[in-house]
């Protein structure tokens, strides 16, 4: 009989609210179909970064995708509008980009984005890095500014 140690629980057990800030129809797709096996994962959607930041604070979601061009704000004006919700609520904010490491994506980083993956990002990737979110891991300090 196998077991995953009580710290890692299996895939099917992962719960949790997530939001995702893209105004790129086919990209929210990526990640719906990458989440899809785990029915205890809610996936929100919001196109731009004010609507993004209005649920954040409505919706109170576990975990937020962040893209960093947006059609009304920047990504990173999205975690400066988010930084208090971030350091008093525990929001786990990760930028979910085309971008190679910028400035910006190293502001979010100073600002308490959680993490940093470039698209395209392979579902394993993903998945892990929900699981990391939700389960409420850190991330390995090596593998923080690492384009996944």
């Amino acid at each position: 009989m196998s077991s995953s140690p009580a710290s890692d629980p299996p895939a099917a057990e992962l719960r949790g609210k997530v939001l995702y800030i893209e105004d790129v129809a086919v990209n929210f797709a990526v990640v719906e179909a990458a989440l899809a096996d785990h029915a205890g994962v809610q996936l929100i959607h919001a196109a731009t970064g004010l609507e993004g930041v209005r649920l954040v604070r409505s919706e109170r979601p576990d975990f937020v995708l962040l893209d960093m061009h947006l059609p009304d704000i920047s990504g990173l004006e999205v975690v400066r509008l988010l930084s208090e919700d971030i350091a008093l609520h525990r929001l786990r904010l990760t930028i979910l980009t085309g971008d190679k490491l910028t400035m910006d994506v190293i502001k979010a980083m100073s600002l308490g984005a959680f993490e940093y993956w470039v698209k395209p990002v392979n579902a394993r990737v993903l998945q892990d890095g929900v699981r990391r979110a939700l389960t409420g891991k850190r991330p390995d300090p090596a593998r923080t500014l690492t384009p996944h």
